[in-house]
C-alpha cells in the first residue's frame, strides 16, 4: 500500500506517471486531500511524474492529537520524498500547501526545483485560524464547513460537481487533524525569510480569494521573493479547481520556461510529429523530402509540431478532435484520412469520431460529415481486420 510512516505518522501518497520524467509534487489545501488535483492530472502526466499525498491530518493519512506546525509538515515531505529516492521536485501547493512550499524553499533549496504558491500567504490570519481550530474540536468539521465552503469556492460555483466533491472530502476531515494544520498556519509567519528563497517561483493569486487576497498576501510574497512572477486568475480560494484549464496552463507555461535545456522547435516537433503520426510516415515524408519539399518539411516540423502541437494549453486528445474538425470541414481528405487513422491507432475510440463528426454535420454541412463517416468506417474497418501482435 501507498504508504510511508514519518514522525509517528502514517501518510498516504499516489506517485503517478513515467518513470525516469521529472516530478511534480502537489500539496493540497486545508481540508481537502489529493484529490483536489484531479482535474490536472491528465495533462500534467504527459510531462511529469507526479507525487500527490494527504497532509498529515488530512485523507488517509493518520491524524494524530495535538497542534502542528509547518517546520513539522516541512520534514514529512523531505520524509516522503526520501523514503520515494526522489532527489529533486518542482512544487505546487495551493493555500496550506504553499506554505509548506516555502518552507521547502527555505529550507531544502538543493531539493526544490521550482515553486508554484496558489492562493497562500507568508502569514495567514492567526485570529481566524485559533477560532476556527476552538470551533472545529468543539463542534466537529460540520460546524465551520459553510464558512469554508463560502471561502473555498465563489458563489455561481457552490453548484459544481467539484464543489459538492470537495465538500464532502471536508466534512470527512479529522477534527483532530484540521485542529492540528490550523494551529501550524496560525503560527506560521515567513514574512522575514522569504528573501532566502532562490528557486524560480510563481504566485497564483484568486481575485475573489477572501481567504489570501492579492493585497497582503500574493502581493507580498511576489515582491519578496525574488525571481518570481504572479498571475491573477477569476477565482477564490480553490482556484485550481474554478478555473482548471488557466490553472494547468499557467502551471504548465512557468515550468516548461525553467526547462534547463529547451530543445530546438525542430528537435520538439520531430518528437511530436513521430508520437501524433507515426514513426513510419514521418520517416517516409523526411526522407522523401527534396531539395524543393525539404525547407517546406522543416517548416511544418518547427512550427506546426515544435511550437503549437508543443504547447501545453490543450491535451493530444482535443488536438487531435479538432484537426479531424477542421479538415472535414475543409474537405481536406487525404489529410483527414491521415490524421484518423493515426488517432485510431492511438486510441481514439469511435464515440470521439461519432462526436466530432457530427458537431461537423451541424456547423459544416451534411455532405462534409457524410465524407468523413465514409472514411472513418472504412478506417476502422481496416483496423479490425488488422492481426493484433
Amino acid at each position: 500500500m501507498p504508504f510511508v510512516n514519518i514522525d509517528n505518522a502514517r501518510l498516504f501518497y499516489r506517485l503517478e506517471g513515467t518513470k525516469g520524467l521529472p516530478v511534480l509534487a502537489l500539496s493540497h489545501s486545508l481540508g481537502c486531500d489529493h484529490s483536489m488535483w484531479a482535474l490536472q492530472m491528465p495533462d500534467l502526466l504527459e510531462r511529469f511524474q507526479v507525487l500527490r499525498y494527504d497532509t498529515r491530518g488530512h485523507g488517509a493519512s493518520d491524524a494524530p492529537p495535538g497542534d502542528y506546525s509547518i517546520d513539522q509538515l516541512g520534514r514529512d515531505v523531505i520524509g516522503l520524498v526520501d523514503a520515494l529516492r526522489v532527489q529533486k521536485f518542482a512544487w505546487c501547493g495551493i493555500s496550506m500547501g504553499g506554505a509548506i512550499g516555502q518552507w521547502l524553499g527555505v529550507n531544502a533549496p538543493t531539493r526544490v526545483t521550482s515553486l508554484v504558491l496558489a492562493n497562500s500567504s507568508a502569514q495567514f490570519s492567526s485570529e481566524t485560524l485559533e477560532a476556527r481550530r476552538r470551533t472545529v474540536l468543539e463542534g466537529g468539521i460540520k460546524a465551520v464547513a459553510d464558512a469554508v465552503m463560502g471561502r473555498f469556492f465563489t458563489p455561481e460555483k457552490q453548484a459544481d460537481p467539484y464543489a459538492h466533491s470537495v465538500r464532502s472530502v471536508l466534512l470527512g476531515t479529522s477534527p483532530l487533524g484540521y485542529a492540528g494544520c490550523c494551529a501550524a498556519l496560525r503560527d506560521f509567519n515567513y514574512k522575514p525569510l522569504l528573501g532566502k528563497i532562490s528557486a524560480s517561483t510563481l504566485i497564483i493569486s484568486g481575485d475573489q480569494d477572501a481567504s489570501t487576497p492579492w493585497e497582503g498576501h500574493g502581493k507580498l510574497l511576489a515582491r519578496d521573493i525574488p525571481n518570481s512572477q504572479a498571475i491573477h486568475l477569476p477565482t477564490a480560494h480553490l482556484s485550481n479547481l474554478e478555473r482548471p484549464r488557466s490553472f494547468t496552463a499557467a502551471l504548465l507555461d512557468f515550468l516548461q520556461s525553467l526547462a534547463d535545456a529547451p530543445l530546438d522547435p525542430l528537435e520538439t516537433g520531430l518528437r511530436v510529429r513521430r508520437e501524433v503520426l507515426g514513426p513510419e510516415h514521418v520517416e517516409r515524408s523526411i526522407s522523401g523530402a527534396t531539395d524543393l519539399t525539404h525547407d517546406f518539411q522543416a517548416l511544418i516540423t518547427r512550427y506546426a509540431w515544435g511550437t503549437v502541437w508543443s504547447r501545453p494549453g490543450l491535451d493530444r486528445r482535443t488536438r487531435r478532435l479538432l484537426v479531424l474538425a477542421i479538415l472535414s470541414a475543409m474537405g481536406r481528405w487525404e489529410e483527414f484520412r491521415l490524421h484518423l487513422r493515426a488517432a485510431v491507432m492511438h486510441g481514439m475510440e469511435p464515440c470521439d469520431l461519432k462526436e466530432t463528426l457530427l458537431q461537423v454535420a451541424v456547423y459544416a454541412g451534411l455532405p462534409a460529415a457524410n465524407t468523413g463517416f465514409h472514411i472513418a468506417s472504412e478506417e476502422l474497418d481496416k483496423l479490425k481486420q488488422t492481426p493484433h501482435k
